[in-house]
C-alpha cells in the first residue's frame, strides 16, 4: 500500500491542472489515467476537433476566394495528410501534458480506480493492481458521449470521437442534435465537402445561445448547403452496404434520409458510475453527477469533484478552473468558485462567444440593463478579412454601465471574448472599456466600439 497526501483520478483538462496545482502548493500528488493524459480534449475532443474545423476554413477559403483575387484552379483534399497533421498536434499536446507532471514531480500511475472507503482507492491495470491509502482526493473523470437506444454506435452510427478519425470525409453526413458539438463538426464537414443534414429535437439549434447569435450561424450553414431540420425526432436508423438511412419525424410526418454515417451528439454522461463512490459515501445530485459545494468538496470533506461530472457546463476551462480552486481548497486557502465570468465558446462558422449575463438573463434576475451592439461591418479589419458577417453585444447594468455580459458572433469571437471575461472579472464599466486605446485595425475595435454606444458617443455608427 503506498501512501500519498493528493489523488487525482483522470488526467483531463482539470486533472492534471488539480495534479500541478496541488503540487505547488507542496503536496505529494498522485495522477491516475486509464486511457490518456490529457483526455478527451486534448486526444479526443476539444484540440483535435479544432484541427479539423481550421483544415475545413482553410480549404473552404481557398476554394471561395475569387471576390478577394485568389482564384485557385483546383484544390485538392489529402485526407491521409490531414489526419497525421492533426495526430500531431494532439502528440505535441499530450507529451507537454506528460512533460508538466513529470516536472511537477507527480507520479503518473496507469489504471482504472475504485475507492474501497473515503481514504483508499484500488488501481486496476490489467493483471496489476495496487492500492493507494490518501489524505485527500480530486475525482476529474469527465464524461462519455450519450448513446440512444435506437442509434447503438456502430461503424457506421458513430459518436464526437469516432467523427474525428473517419477513413475518410463522408459524401453525406446526418447529425442528431443540433448543439455545440453536433454544429462545430457538423460545419466542419461542409466546408470539408460533406453534404450535411442536421436533425435537431428542440425548437433551434444551438440552445444557450441569443437567437440574434444563433440566426447568423444558421445562415451561415444554409450557404453551405446544410440543411437544420428542428422540432425533429430521430427514431431509428438502418444500416446497408452504402451507408445509413435516418428515420425522422418532423411536423407530424414521418421521413427518412440518406447518408455515408450518422452522428450522434446528444449529450455527454459523467463518468461516475464505475469508481465506487457509494463504498467511500460520496452522494450523487441528478444525472450522475456529485453534490460539490463552492470549494468543490462533496459530501465527503476529503474528496473533491471537479469538471463534467458536477453541475455546470461541459468545458474544459471549467474543468481547469475548478482543478485549481479544489487544489487550493486543500491546502487550507479560501478559495471558491465563482463562475460569472466564464466564457463559452462554439467553433461554428462564424464564431460564437459569451460571457456573463445575456439581457434575457438580467432582466430575469431583475437587473435592468443597458445594451449595445456594434457591427463587424462596420470594422476596417473585418472588412479587409472579409469576414463581416457578426457583431459584438454588451450588457450593462444601467444603474452604471457597470459591465455584466458580453455576447460575440463573428471571426475571431473565440479571441476575442477574453477582453470581455477579464472586464467582467475586474468589475469594469463600458467607460473604461471606452477609454481602453485599441490597437487599428483590429477586431477588438468592434468591443470598444459597442461600449461606445452603451455610453452614449459612438463614433463609426450614428446614434438612433
Amino acid at each position: 500500500m503506498k501512501y500519498i497526501d493528493t489523488l487525482v483520478i483522470g488526467a483531463g483538462p482539470g486533472g492534471y491542472v488539480a495534479a500541478i496545482r496541488a503540487s505547488q502548493k507542496g503536496q505529494n500528488v498522485t495522477i491516475i489515467e486509464r486511457e490518456y493524459l490529457g483526455g478527451v480534449c486534448s486526444n479526443v475532443g476539444c484540440i483535435p476537433s479544432k484541427v479539423l474545423i481550421s483544415v475545413g476554413h482553410r480549404f473552404e477559403q481557398a476554394k471561395h476566394s475569387g471576390d478577394m483575387g485568389v482564384v485557385a484552379q483546383e484544390v485538392k483534399l489529402n485526407w491521409a495528410k490531414v489526419q497525421e497533421f492533426k495526430n500531431g498536434v494532439v502528440s505535441k499536446l499530450v507529451g507537454g501534458v506528460k512533460g508538466l507532471l513529470k516536472g511537477n514531480k507527480i507520479d503518473i500511475v496507469n489504471g482504472e480506480a475504485y475507492f474501497v472507503n473515503a481514504n483508499t482507492v484500488r488501481v486496476i491495470d490489467g493483471d496489476n493492481e495496487q492500492t493507494y491509502r490518501f489524505k485527500n482526493a480530486i475525482i476529474a473523470t469527465g464524461s462519455r458521449p450519450v448513446e440512444i437506444p435506437t442509434f447503438k454506435f456502430t461503424e457506421r452510427v458513430i459518436n464526437s470521437t469516432d467523427a474525428l478519425t473517419l477513413p475518410e470525409v463522408p459524401k453525406k453526413l446526418v447529425v442528431i442534435g443540433g448543439g455545440y458539438i453536433g454544429t462545430e463538426l457538423g460545419s466542419a464537414y461542409a466546408n470539408l465537402g460533406s453534404q450535411v443534414t442536421i436533425i435537431e429535437g428542440g425548437n433551434d439549434i444551438l440552445a444557450g445561445f441569443e437567437k440574434q447569435m444563433t440566426q447568423i450561424v444558421k445562415k451561415g450553414l444554409k450557404k453551405k448547403g446544410v440543411e437544420v431540420v428542428v422540432g425533429a425526432l430521430a427514431k431509428g436508423v438502418e444500416e446497408n452496404e452504402n451507408g445509413v438511412v435516418v428515420t425522422y419525424e418532423a411536423d407530424g410526418e414521418e421521413k427518412t434520409v440518406e447518408a455515408n454515417y450518422v452522428l450522434v451528439t446528444v449529450g455527454r454522461r459523467p463518468n461516475t458510475d464505475k469508481l465506487g463512490l457509494e463504498a467511500a459515501g460520496i452522494e450523487f445530485a441528478e444525472r450522475g453527477l456529485l453534490k460539490v459545494d463552492k470549494q468543490c468538496r462533496t459530501t465527503v470533506p476529503n474528496i473533491y469533484a471537479i469538471g463534467d461530472i458536477i453541475s455546470g457546463p461541459q468545458l474544459a476551462h471549467k474543468a481547469s478552473y475548478e482543478g485549481k480552486v479544489a487544489a487550493e481548497a486543500i491546502a487550507g486557502e479560501n478559495s471558491i468558485v465563482d463562475y460569472l465570468a466564464i466564457p463559452a465558446v462554439c467553433f461554428t462558422d462564424p464564431e460564437l462567444a459569451t460571457v456573463g449575463f445575456n439581457e434575457e438573463q438580467a432582466k430575469a434576475e431583475g437587473i435592468e440593463v443597458n445594451t449595445a451592439k456594434f457591427p463587424f461591418a462596420a470594422n476596417g479589419r473585418a472588412l479587409a478579412l472579409n469576414a463581416t458577417e457578426g457583431f459584438v453585444k454588451l450588457v450593462a447594468r444601467k444603474e452604471d454601465n457597470l459591465l455584466i455580459g458580453a455576447q460575440i458572433v463573428g471571426t475571431g469571437a473565440s479571441d476575442m471574448i477574453a477582453e470581455m471575461a477579464l472586464a467582467i472579472e475586474a468589475g469594469m464599466t463600458a467607460e473604461d472599456i471606452a477609454l481602453t486605446i485599441h490597437a487599428h485595425p483590429t477586431l477588438g475595435e468592434i468591443t470598444m466600439e459597442a461600449a461606445e454606444v452603451i455610453i452614449g458617443r459612438p463614433i463609426h455608427i450614428v446614434k438612433v
